[in-house]
């Protein structure tokens, strides 16, 4: 589990492709600290399992789903990535809870100075924005962010200063791939709102039960 709160920018030293798989090398320094064997890492808000690692950086195998997901498929030796410790018992919730695991891709359609800020409009597949609400929150590339407008097709994002500086989102050019992860209580109410296959189970509050417990 992760925050969305990105804690430094690596970049990606090796890249070992399979024929729909990458094992991964990413140099790091802040992360790595007390990085152990079998940590997750969020990469780019992918949750990434330490299989490797030195003082400068670790590896990871990126498996066919996480690559039919999201961007990585685009990445290439050099590019830089968000990165982000899981959380542990006790920190402060900054952000907001991040799995690590991608519902799909956005597309960078513009970027627009507002003052210190800048707005980001990303165009999404329906099956997303369905659970993007304004003043909802989304992780985009690992970031938590607050979603400031939303349509049919679109979603909007400001970016403060800080955000700027510390995370990869503001650097990328128009048409580039966004990771993007939704807010997963959103999908849990719809899971248990929506299941078909749930068995309807007759309610035993009745009008002579109320009656009975002084309610009407």
């Amino acid at each position: 589990m992760f925050t969305g709160l990105i804690e430094e920018i690596g970049h990606i030293k090796a890249m070992k492709k399979g024929s729909n798989s990458i094992r991964l090398t990413v140099a790091a320094n802040i992360i790595m600290d007390d990085v152990k064997l079998g940590d997750s890492i969020a990469t780019n808000g992918i949750c990434l399992t330490v299989v490797d690692f030195d003082a400068n950086g670790f590896s990871a195998d990126v498996m066919p789903e996480t690559m039919n997901r999201s961007n990585f498929h685009m990445q290439k030796t050099g590019s830089r990535v968000n990165l982000e410790r899981a959380l542990r018992v006790g920190d402060r919730m900054g952000g907001h809870m991040v799995s690590g695991h991608i519902d799909g891709v956005g597309e960078i359609i513009s970027q627009q100075k507002d003052d210190n800020a800048i707005w980001v409009s990303i165009s999404a597949p329906k099956n997303i924005l369905k659970y993007v609400i304004e003043k909802g929150s989304i992780a985009i590339d690992g970031i938590s962010l607050t979603v400031a407008y939303v349509d049919e097709k679109q979603f909007k994002v400001s970016i403060i200063p800080l955000t700027q500086d510390d995370t990869t989102l503001v650097s990328k050019k128009i048409g580039s791939l966004v990771n993007l992860e939704c807010d997963m209580t959103a999908k849990y109410i719809e899971k248990f709102m929506f299941h078909k296959d749930e068995p309807k189970r007759e309610s035993k509050v009745s009008m002579d039960f109320l009656k009975e417990n002084g309610f009407l």
